[in-house]
């Protein structure tokens, strides 16, 4: 991307006329949307490019691109692959009160929330299209995954949405997609398919499922650019207890107004990786530093940082990701034990009093 995302406001700046950050305790602003229908077949626009925060990438961005070349860490920035965080372990027991997370790597996780099992943007395979092999291995063995009640996809860049994985889940697992996405799904005989437009919400089994926009785009193909929407989810229990997860996403105003409309985030799973060159990816990816100032946007009270050290994406070292969200969490202030930085396979279970 060749411009920066529409705001890079910090977490007290609002813009004219709305409200400050509420407490957890006050209303969400504005009032959230009654729940759609589940599997509701719907008419969307042929195009999303309105939904853009940043043009995309011009013949002059291309050509700088395609001049300097840096789409991957030199030798030095790959030595440290056999340092990267992996310990697979168990999934924790939970039940219809526990929040639970395990990450299976880049952005996909095992979320257990109100009793049910979610996978977010499972990708089980070894390698995506255009990518080189995965340079951790999954987090969770697909034989060890409890029955998944549903899936939720950020968005359908390879990444995010891997075919290859999905052909492993019954079809009629219930899958949340962005809008103009569930006729990928249809193709697939997946049959109870939800599709989402941005501040919309449907509910499964007491759980609620908010689509929230984000600063990305979306292209499957060399003629589907943002022929389908993209964007995060926020998850919240009968007892309010509430998750958001980011997908892929640049900084920028939506995460001070989804703190707004979702107030009392308890964790916010958000993107740190794939960052350089920064001139090039910084519309559509967070760095460290961002995605610190994004879970304080949010009023998160916990982070837990992905969509690094699984693929090789651009050029910033392996491990840099890592090094640098730990030093801006804690420049930032905040408390440590609230940074949730995991090894791949590893579980956090969240008790809220």
């Amino acid at each position: 991307m060749t411009q920066q995302s529409e705001s890079t406001t910090s977490t007290t700046t609002r813009e004219p006329g709305e409200p400050a950050l509420p407490s957890p305790l006050a209303p969400p602003y504005p009032p959230l949307a009654e729940p759609r229908p589940l599997a509701e077949r719907r008419v969307w626009p042929r195009t999303f490019h309105d939904r853009l925060t940043a043009p995309l990438p011009g013949l002059k961005a291309m050509a700088r691109f395609a001049r300097e070349g840096a789409v991957r860490p030199g030798p030095e920035g790959l030595a440290d692959i056999p340092r990267l965080p992996y310990a697979p372990a168990p999934l924790p027991r939970v039940d219809t009160r526990t929040v639970a997370v395990t990450w299976a790597g880049h952005a996909s996780w095992v979320l257990r929330i109100g009793g049910l099992t979610v996978l977010t943007d499972p990708v089980w395979s070894r390698r995506i299209l255009g990518t080189p092999a995965r340079i951790t291995p999954v987090g969770v063995p697909w034989k060890d995954l409890p029955p998944v009640d549903a899936v939720v996809i950020s968005h359908n860049h390879y990444d995010h949405l891997d075919a290859p994985t999905l052909r492993r889940l019954p079809r009629d697992t219930p899958v949340f997609v962005p809008a103009g996405l569930a006729r990928w799904f249809h193709r697939r005989r997946f049959t109870r398919v939800t599709e989402l437009d941005w501040w919309e919400a449907a509910e499964l089994d007491g759980v609620r499922f908010d689509f929230v926009p984000s600063h990305h785009w979306s292209k499957r193909s060399l003629t589907d650019t943002c022929h389908s929407l993209w964007g995060g989810w926020v998850l919240t229990d009968e007892g309010g207890q509430r998750v958001y997860f980011a997908g892929d996403t640049g900084y920028g105003h939506w995460f001070s107004r989804i703190g707004r409309r979702y107030p009392g985030i308890d964790l916010a799973l958000l993107p740190i990786g794939a960052y350089d060159p920064r001139w090039w990816l910084r519309d559509v990816h967070c760095d460290p530093e961002e995605a610190v100032r994004a879970a304080q946007d949010l009023g998160a009270t916990r982070m837990a940082p992905m969509h690094w050290g699984t693929f090789v994406l651009s050029a910033e070292p392996v491990m840099e990701p890592l090094t640098r969200v730990r030093a801006a969490w804690e420049k930032a202030g905040l408390p440590r034990e609230n940074l949730w930085d995991m090894p791949v396979g590893a579980s956090k279970v969240l008790h809220v009093s």
